[in-house]
């Protein structure tokens, strides 16, 4: 590992390595209360509501770990012309995140996932949201943004935050990743279940345990690095990608490549909530390895991203001074 002040230009780096954020952005709300009784009219309990929070989710939540470590973001994505979207919008441009190739949609709405909290423990979720591929026109419409803005731009890295709902169709894939390619502009992808396997030639593929068994249909009996080895491969097979890298829970990150591979375990954490760390880590992993192509150093470091966000409630983004710290502690020679 690096001395003190290697870290230190590292994270200095981040304000300059410009990256791009294609895929499904949301709103996160949250209703806290206070939990005293149960319903006379059903069994279920009755939440005392006391304070509305709106956060960004999804692939903007990934873009707001990257602003918070400094790097200058820009979001592609797609969003319902109605209220939720504008605040949305609104909480985005606050960030300091480029919002100028958000496309609105007369036929979508924005997708709005509500909480409702009570004893600091999520009672029920609603999602208001429409999961259907984006049209041809808005498909059109997105990667001719995305050409032009890698060509004035010219960004260190792409990452693709597919939450399947529908920004992150075939044909914007296929397109995003060919043109990085041609323009030696790496790609990182966290995907899901739906367009699992399409993410071919992608520089960095980062699902999580259970996306990899569902998306492989494999079993995976032990986390060791045999068996996820042999994960990497199967992936390769499918892929032609330069790097995989899964997240395993309480187990830490993984990483397989060229250069080798390696079972990093996690650092021991209070957990609070665990929503939005995918998020962080693919944040994190993008931008170091953007910085340095180092993807040693890169799953290290998103490991220790991701365990600090678990000790948070709700999505929010990673502190560069926390993690500053925490990598002092834990990595430093």
């Amino acid at each position: 590992m690096m001395d003190q002040q290697a870290f230190e230009a590292l994270f200095g780096s981040f304000n300059h390595t410009k990256i791009g954020v294609v895929g499904d952005i949301m709103l996160d709300t949250y209703w806290w209360g206070s939990v005293d009784r149960i319903s006379p009219e059903a069994p279920v309990p009755i939440v005392s509501l006391q304070r509305k929070e709106t956060r960004v989710g999804g692939a903007a939540n990934v873009a707001l770990n990257l602003c918070a470590l400094g790097a200058p973001t820009t979001l592609f994505a797609v969003i319902g012309n109605d209220a939720e979207g504008k605040e949305l919008n609104t909480l985005l441009k606050q960030s300091g995140i480029n919002t100028n190739y958000i496309h609105e949609s007369e036929t979508r709405v924005t997708t709005n996932k509500v909480r409702i909290m009570g004893r600091n423990q999520q009672m029920m979720r609603l999602d208001h949201e429409h999961t259907n591929d984006i049209s041809e026109a808005e498909t059109e419409k997105l990667l001719a943004n995305f050409y032009a803005y890698v060509d004035t731009e010219k960004p260190s890295l792409i990452i693709l935050e597919d939450y399947n709902k529908g920004v992150l169709n075939e044909k914007v894939i296929k397109a995003v990743i060919e043109y990085c390619n041609s323009k030696a502009i790496p790609t990182s992808v966290d995907p899901k279940q739906k367009n699992f396997l399409a993410f071919k030639g992608c520089t960095i593929f980062k699902p999580n345990l259970k996306e990899v068994k569902e998306g492989l249909k494999m079993e995976i009996p032990t986390v060791n690095v045999e068996q996820l080895t042999n994960v990497d491969t199967a992936l390769r097979n499918h892929l032609q990608h330069q790097i995989s890298f899964i997240t395993l829970s309480e187990h830490g990150v993984y990483y397989g490549g060229a250069e080798g591979q390696k079972l990093i375990p996690t650092h021991i954490r209070n957990i609070a909530d665990v929503s939005g760390a995918g998020d962080t880590v693919i944040a994190v992993a993008s931008l170091t390895y953007a910085s340095t192509k180092n993807m040693d150093l890169a799953a290290e470091l998103a490991n220790i991203a991701g365990g600090l966000v678990c000790e948070l409630v709700g999505t929010a983004p990673i502190s560069k001074h926390s993690l500053m710290e925490e990598v002092k502690q834990l990595l430093v020679k």
